[in-house]
C-alpha cells in the first residue's frame, strides 16, 4: 500500500540514511523546538526517499492548537531556517496555496493575508516611517482550480514574469503519515511543491524549473490518509482500507490552522524583514 506523506522526515524514518549515499541528516533541539535538516544530494538519494534533490528542514514544536504565544524561541528558530533557504537580496513573491473554504486546506490563504506586503511602500512613506531597509515583498492567494480555472503554478508563473522576484515562497497544508505530527510541525524546503500530492490530487509542479526562480515551499501537515492510519494501528502495512481517499484531521483543526497560520506567516515576515521586531510585525499586519 502506498504511504502518503509530504514530509521528508517521514520518508527517511524507515531508512538508515547514514549508511547510504545521497542523503545527509542532522538534528538538534533548543527548548521546545527540534530542528531536523535533511539534504538530498544526488539521484541515488532522491530515489531512496522519493524526494527531489535539495534541502528539507523540519521544525517540531508544541501543538499549535494549545499554544497561542508566537513571539519566542519557536518563531526565531523557524525564521532563521527560512532565512537559510531564501536569497539574501531581491524581491520575494509569497503565494498562499489552498482552499480558504475548507478548514484543513486554508493554511495558505490565511498566511497570505498576514504577510507584510511592501512593494507598494515607496518614497516619502519609507522616510516618514523610518523603514528605509524594507525588502520588497508581494503576497497573494492563488485560489483553487475549480474556482479560478487556472492552475496555481500558472498564476505564479504569470506573476513571476511580471514582477521579476528573486524567489517565490509557497505556503500550503501538507499530509503526514503520523497523526502525532499534525499541528505541531513545519516543513521548509528548497525544492518547491506539487500541490495536492499528499492527498492523491497532484497538480502541476511549482519549482525553479517550471517557474524560473528558486521556490521555497513551507507547509504544515493538517491531515493523515485514513488508510495509512488504519494500517499503522493494525500493525499491517499491507492492510486494505475499504474507503480509499478518506483523510483524517484533528477535532481542533480550526484552532490549529489559525495558530499555525499566525506562527508561519510571522516567521516568514521575520525572515524577510529581520530588522523589524516580531512585535512591530504583528502590529503592521493586524
Amino acid at each position: 500500500m502506498e504511504i502518503r506523506t509530504d514530509l521528508a522526515l517521514e520518508k527517511c524514518e524507515n531508512t538508515d540514511i547514514n549508511s547510504v549515499s545521497g542523503v545527509t541528516s542532522e538534528s538538534f533541539s533548543a527548548g521546545n523546538v527540534k530542528i531536523t535538516r535533511i539534504e538530498v544530494t544526488d539521484k541515488n538519494g532522491a530515489k531512496l526517499i522519493g524526494k527531489p534533490i535539495g534541502k528539507y528542514i523540519t521544525a517540531e514544536t508544541q501543538p499549535f492548537a494549545k499554544h497561542a504565544q508566537f513571539i519566542g524561541e519557536e518563531l526565531e528558530m523557524i525564521a532563521k531556517e527560512i532565512s537559510s533557504l531564501i536569497p539574501e537580496e531581491g524581491s520575494v513573491l509569497v503565494a498562499g496555496l489552498g482552499n480558504s473554504s475548507i478548514t484543513p486546506d486554508a493554511l495558505g490563504p490565511k498566511c497570505a493575508d498576514m504577510i507584510f506586503a511592501t512593494r507598494h511602500i515607496k518614497g516619502e512613506i519609507l522616510k516618514e516611517t523610518g523603514l528605509n531597509n524594507l525588502r520588497c515583498v508581494c503576497a497573494f492567494s492563488t485560489g483553487v482550480l475549480g474556482n479560478t480555472g487556472a492552475e496555481a503554478g500558472e498564476i505564479i508563473k504569470a506573476l513571476v514574469n511580471q514582477l521579476d522576484p528573486s524567489a517565490v515562497i509557497t505556503i500550503d497544508a501538507l499530509a503526514a503519515r503520523s497523526i502525532e505530527r499534525l499541528g505541531n510541525t513545519v516543513q521548509m524546503c528548497s525544492t518547491g511543491i506539487t500541490p495536492g500530492s499528499g492527498v492523491g490530487n497532484s497538480r502541476s509542479e511549482i519549482n525553479e524549473k517550471t517557474i524560473g526562480v528558486p521556490v521555497i515551499a513551507i507547509g504544515v501537515p493538517t491531515v493523515v490518509d485514513a488508510a495509512t492510519l488504519v494500517s499503522d494501528f493494525a500493525g499491517n502495512p499491507s492492510a486494505e482500507y475499504p474507503h480509499p481517499g478518506m483523510m483524517v484531521t484533528p477535532r481542533e483543526v480550526d484552532l490549529m490552522i489559525e495558530h499555525a497560520a499566525k506562527l508561519t506567516s510571522l516567521a516568514i515576515n521575520r525572515a524577510l524583514q529581520p530588522e523589524i521586531s516580531a512585535e512591530d510585525l504583528i502590529m503592521l499586519t493586524s
